[in-house]
């Protein structure tokens, strides 16, 4: 197991948690290149316009990995929202097609940390920067029970914003942000993390973003895979179950 900390935030010093909050594609879920997939297929099906080549728009979707797609996708149309909606409404067609066509896999072991979490009371939160109807498609295939799943949709701005945090911790109940732990593949999770006061900021490589990415953003912790998330000193003495 390979981890790194920011040293600024010793990670003895988060207090126990009650909430985890992890991200979906590329932190629990498989992604294989899926959105960047969509993308090209979103591109092949509506005009974006001429403000940036097909290679500086698919950057443009790499490095914003986990933002809102809408939000992903007005940049791209160089603020025509017309042409972003219709967008973003056929990349959540794409997704759904490559879904059936390839299917959906879990990151080895995110299944059993949700399990093993929720039974030991700590909530589990899933965000997403998809459409609820795509992350309620990938929740159905997996068949993972968690308290909650978030779009930005949900709760008002997408990633980098706190905002799916902060949903988070007032749909579960939990008791302050410090005992809140977040968990992403991108800088944006990472962010969205920070600027939630998250009492620990977890990334992981298992997707869109490198480790040395995730520190850059402000990780606090990096990991190899979500599965390892069980092993931190934090997730040792859970809150127990009412």
């Amino acid at each position: 197991m390979s981890i790194e900390t920011t040293p600024s935030r010793p990670a003895s010093a988060a207090p126990a948690v009650e909430l985890v909050v992890l991200d979906m594609a590329g932190t629990t879920v498989v992604d294989d290149g899926i959105v960047e997939q969509a993308f090209v297929r979103t591109a092949d099906r509506v005009d974006l316009g001429p403000s940036l080549t097909r290679e500086e728009a698919l950057q443009h979707v790499r490095d914003t990995m986990g933002q809102s797609k809408i939000d992903v996708f007005r940049h791209l149309a160089d603020g025509d929202e017309q042409v972003a909606q219709r967008a973003a409404e056929q990349f959540e067609v794409a997704y759904g097609e490559l879904v059936d066509e390839l299917g959906v896999d879990p990151i080895e072991g995110a299944g059993e940390l949700i399990d093993t979490l929720r039974a030991s009371g700590v909530a589990v939160v899933l965000t997403t920067g998809f459409a609820p109807a795509t992350r309620d498609r990938l929740l159905d295939a997996l068949g993972w029970q968690v308290d909650a799943a978030l779009s930005p949709v949900d709760a008002g701005r997408g990633r980098p914003a706190p905002d799916l945090v902060l949903t988070a911790l007032l749909r579960t109940g939990a008791s302050s942000v410090a005992s809140v732990v977040v968990v992403g593949d991108t800088a944006s999770d990472v962010l969205s993390g920070r600027a939630a006061g998250a009492g620990l900021v977890v990334g992981v490589t298992t997707g869109a973003h490198t480790r040395e990415q995730l520190l850059a953003a402000g990780a606090d912790v990096v990991l190899d895979s979500v599965r390892e998330l069980a092993g931190l000193s934090q997730l040792a003495s859970p809150v127990p179950a009412s």
